[in-house]
């Protein structure tokens, strides 16, 4: 009989304990989410439908189509088709139902008070009467949109004329379930974070970047090859890793080879048990004979965290996204930057510093669906900003520089934050200078 080396029975082992860890790790991370959906199925639903003057919430399931809250909860197979259905039956709780929706995973993770293969939706929904009935069907909000035609269609002509009657858009109340958080998710939100962060600024180091060698592209899938180690996804594609110059991008994510004297940027995300980031990192690569910083770069950057700075002591919950957009500006402003009306359209005055804001919402999507304090949201401008609302802190700065001929570099500086009673609070280590590259 041929023996197997020690050699080999050494691969085996390795492989079977790395098997082990991710089988737990994958264990742990089905766990956390089972906490969350009980914790905002208890917590939150309640409230959010209340406010929303919503009887019944249907979210409806396909072999081969998910709707994208359908991972909030609980993500399975589905046969044919099933739906989620959840109603204010006038009790401290939302009753929960999965029906035609089965497997593991909902079986398992606690969160259901009716689990059905075998069931009439009409009959269910006629016995508990609902006068609203939710769907997801939504003009501005696309994760709140995922009703097909097909399934809108299939749902009058099982419910009827009498309880389609009934049908409103749920876009407000995803918005609102989605957007208000519990400790868990915010636990989990952070872990996010701080991954985003630490893959980004590994990526602007001499770890991943030879001047003269590194191309855009390289650092871009050294950050996806993480990405794919970790078990993480990403809501945006590829990193956005780019060029600044005076005249604006000079390239994104393609061949340009790294060089000396410039002026780089990443704007990416990580996804991580459905939660999913949205931040930038900087770095300047060193002339040859350069040790530090060129001052006027310092200078810029510095101009930006003072927006920042501003954007974090005035961002109260309470206000609507649109009054606070409002207000930071006014306070911009009187602090003597000079708020542009369009996006990328500085000045050509030296003198100022031109600002605009997007700090808009983050969380079960780099480009959450909650209140956004940002021009191109301009729906969920008009939200409430509550507390727990996650925010992404994202600005645009533009400050001339000398050897630019006084043209300007553009500084975007974003990180992800909470809204708490007390204001903004960073969950994880800001960016607080930019990196250099030897």
């Amino acid at each position: 009989m041929k023996r197997i080396s020690s050699h080999t029975c050494a691969i085996i082992v390795f492989f079977l304990f790395t098997a082990n860890l991710m089988a737990q790790e994958a264990h742990r991370r089905w766990e956390y989410m089972n906490q969350i959906r009980r914790d905002k199925f208890d917590l939150i639903l309640p409230e959010v439908m209340r406010e929303n003057r919503v009887d019944m919430w249907i979210t409806v399931c396909r072999e081969g189509y998910d709707d994208p809250l359908m991972i909030d909860f609980g993500k399975t197979y589905v046969g044919t088709t099933g739906y989620f259905v959840f109603t204010d039956r006038g009790d401290n709780r939302i009753e929960r139902a999965a029906l035609g929706i089965g497997g593991y995973f909902i079986a398992e993770n606690g969160a259901y008070d009716i689990l059905s293969s075998n069931f009439d939706l009409k009959a269910f929904v006629a016995e508990r009467d609902p006068q609203r009935i939710a769907l997801n069907y939504s003009e501005n909000i696309g994760a709140a949109d995922g009703l097909t035609y097909t399934n809108y269609k299939n749902l009058q002509k099982k419910l009827g004329k009498s309880y389609s009657s009934r049908f409103v858009s749920a876009e407000k109340l995803a918005s609102d379930f989605r957007s208000r958080r519990v400790a868990s998710e915010i636990a989990v939100f952070a872990q996010a974070g701080e991954i985003s962060r630490n893959i980004a600024e590994r990526a602007f180091s001499n770890e991943v970047i030879t001047p003269g060698v590194t191309t855009l592209e390289d650092v871009a899938w050294w950050m996806s090859e993480q990405q794919h180690q970790q078990g993480l996804g990403t809501s945006f594609g590829m990193p956005s890793v780019y060029v600044t110059g005076p005249d604006g991008f000079v390239a994104m994510s393609n061949d340009h080879i790294i060089q000396r004297g410039e002026f780089i940027t990443v704007d990416w995300g990580v996804g991580y048990m459905n939660f999913y980031t949205d931040m930038k990192r900087h770095a300047y690569v060193l002339k040859e004979g350069e040790v530090a910083l060129p001052e006027s770069i310092k200078k810029a950057f510095d101009n930006g965290v003072k927006v920042r700075d501003i954007l974090k002591a005035n961002i109260k919950a309470g206000r609507t996204a649109q009054e606070t957009y409002d207000l930071l500006n006014r306070k911009i402003n009187e602090a003597g930057f000079s708020v542009m009306e369009t996006f990328n359209s500085p000045s050509d005055d030296p003198n100022k510093v031109d600002v605009i804001i997007g700090c808009h919402s983050v969380g079960n999507l780099g480009h959450g669906i909650g209140p956004s304090i940002a021009w191109f949201n301009p729906e969920r401008i008009k939200y409430m900003i509550q507390p727990s609302n996650l925010l992404s802190i994202e600005l645009f700065a533009y400050t001339a520089l000398p050897e630019w001929n006084g043209k300007k570099l553009r500084i975007p500086l974003e990180d992800d934050a909470i809204v708490t009673h007390r204001g903004v609070e960073w969950l994880y280590p800001v960016n607080q200078a930019v990196r250099v590259i030897k």
